[in-house]
């Protein structure tokens, strides 16, 4: 089948798209915020109302300290009411305070959404939409960036209240819709709630897979879980066969920050601003737009060729990019030929990051995690992700605008060398899980297989050997229990 067909629909019913959808709604709602703020600093108005006069230049402008805590204490929000406050404030201080209680929601949201994604959908279709986290957030972006270049054209501070105003519609779908999606089967099962977890997988399955498909799935599903034998106390994740498995979660959620997403993303519009050759809103919006394409291309192609493939070829292209845009900058004063070239690398990197490291780390970190310490796993790639997001956005102006280190795009060398890490990371230590259900990736992590040999084990004829011998076993044991597992098989 062609890489771009609608092949993958067919493991969809009613129930599963529906829960999807609501689902990538809630993450529209990160893009949409993420980028109203990065586009409305760069707006006039915005920046006369909560900006300084330079005297210098003639102009308005921000501090790099205080750009430097607008985009990074808004992490406090995650890790911890809205939009009203937005539209009432004035003051430097209240909209720094604004965006902190607005990422509440957000910060709650990612902490949770890709681990029940990676539960609910069938393994052929797991990359796509766990992927999908990524991809809403950039439709988000581009709905938002959008808003933000009409509104730009209005000659008052309208251009940019009516985009953060706009903060109220997609929290009062997610509150309304959010009742109708089923629980986790996985986590039904994990609480020993078997009948309801029987239930919630049937209505996730029914119509798109046979009676049989399904029966075989939740026999999987609790052959594993009653099989396991970690204890699910947070401090396992740093003994035994889990520790390779946390370093990985750690480094991909490390690897996705550091790389500088945060300087084409929070300081991409800014910085064009800052050169002054371009319209930055328009910048922010055609950056949206090819980005949004890239990441629809590569959600497809996520269980084609598999994510090693796409991580290292997302390095690869992002430390391109990255050195090239540095070099542009070692001559001082820079050209407007070579502004346009960094401008330019600037896209490229934002294309480079959504190749791969954008939607497939989380991908990636809701797979190679142990089934019963999956949330203590995703509270780990959570906290990481916060901490070095925080770390970048809040190191970025430091580093770049000229009131202080002033390297302008030669922060390109920095984040390029760390490229080339994430590389070589990759390479040895990410395990390829596509196809693969999330019961046969655990027992891949639990039997030793090598992390590199993942892609072309098969790991279901490995555990239903091991199922059968458990059968047999049993039968041996008692040949009453045997018989009825042999007619239950049957």
């Amino acid at each position: 089948m062609g890489l771009f067909t609608f092949e993958k629909f067919r493991y969809f019913n009613r129930t599963l798209f529906a829960s999807v959808f609501v689902i990538a709604v809630s993450t529209f709602n990160y893009g949409f915020d993420n980028q109203a703020f990065a586009t409305t600093q760069a707006m006039e108005h915005f920046t006369r109302q909560f900006g300084d006069y330079n005297e210098t230049t003639g102009k308005y402008a921000f501090r790099s300290d205080w750009l430097s805590l607008f985009n990074s204490l808004n992490y406090i929000g995650f890790a911890a009411g809205k939009a009203s406050y937005c539209l009432l404030i004035h003051e430097p201080e209240q909209i720094m305070a604004a965006r902190i209680l607005n990422y509440v929601y957000v910060g709650m949201e990612l902490s949770v959404v890709p681990t029940f994604q990676s539960e609910i959908v069938p393994a052929p279709v797991r990359g796509l939409i766990v992927g999908t986290y990524q991809f809403s957030l950039t439709v988000g972006g581009l709905v938002i960036n959008a808003i933000c270049y009409g509104t730009s054209k209005i000659d008052d501070n309208r251009s940019w209240r009516i985009p953060l105003g706009l903060f109220y519609v997609v929290p009062s779908i997610i509150a309304a819709a959010i009742f109708f999606i089923p629980e986790s089967p996985r986590w039904l099962l994990r609480k020993n709630r078997i009948d309801e977890a029987k239930e919630m997988l049937v209505r996730l399955r029914h119509g798109a897979f046979t009676d049989e498909e399904i029966e075989a799935e939740f026999t999987e599903l609790r052959v594993t879980l009653e099989h396991e034998q970690e204890s699910g106390n947070f401090m396992e994740l740093f003994r035994g066969k889990n520790v390779i498995r946390t370093v990985i979660i750690v480094f991909v959620n490390f690897f996705q920050q550091a790389t500088g997403q945060a300087f084409a993303s929070q300081y991409g519009a800014v910085y064009v601003r800052s050169l002054g050759i371009f319209d930055p809103v328009l910048f922010g919006l055609m950056n949206s737009g090819i980005n949004a394409v890239v990441i629809t291309l590569v959600l497809f192609a996520t269980d084609r060729f598999g994510r090693r493939t796409l991580l290292m070829a997302s390095s690869i292209a992002i430390m391109g990019s990255l050195f090239s845009m540095g070099g542009l900058g070692v001559q001082e004063p820079v050209s407007v030929p070579r502004m346009k070239g960094i401008m330019a690398l600037i896209t490229i990197f934002v294309s480079s990051f959504s190749l791969g490291w954008a939607p497939l780390t989380y991908v990636v970190a809701t797979e190679v995690s142990n089934l019963r310490l999956r949330d203590h796993s995703s509270r780990v790639g959570f906290t990481v992700n916060v901490i070095f997001n925080f770390l970048i956005n809040f190191s970025i102006p430091y580093l770049v605008f000229p009131d202080r280190a002033g390297l302008g795009s030669k922060v390109g060398f920095i984040f390029g060398g760390i490229a080339f890490c994430s590389l070589i990371f990759v390479y040895f230590f990410v395990p390829e899980c596509k196809g693969k259900t999330l019961e046969q990736v655990d027992y891949l992590f639990m039997t030793g297989v090598p992390l590199r040999k993942f892609g072309s084990t098969n790991a279901s004829e490995l555990m239903e050997a091991v199922h059968h011998q458990i059968q047999e076993k049993e039968h041996h044991d008692d040949p009453e229990l045997g018989q009825a597992h042999h007619v239950e098989n049957k």
